[in-house]
């Protein structure tokens, strides 16, 4: 999958696992979605998700939709794998 290639970059960056790589966006995520301002927490909650709160795989994919939409695909670039 497109998101684990990322991720996986992502964390051989960063000398950390896979892991440690979900675990830091997903603590991201749920800061985001308890933000005290309530105009980025509507933006957090527009995620589409399974559950409560979206995967780290969840987010990106909005991101990349969101990226898409906004024709602003020259910024996925830097990722090769999409």
């Amino acid at each position: 999958m497109e998101e684990e290639i990322l991720f996986e970059r992502l964390a051989r960056e960063r000398n950390i696992t896979v892991e440690e790589m979900q675990a830091i966006i997903s603590a991201r995520i749920e800061a985001g979605m308890n933000d005290p301002d309530p105009e980025k927490r509507a933006q957090w909650e527009r995620i589409p998700c399974a559950g409560k709160i979206p995967a780290p795989e969840e987010w990106l994919r909005y991101a990349v939709e969101r990226i898409e939409v906004e024709g602003r695909s020259d910024l996925l670039r830097w990722y090769p794998n999409f």
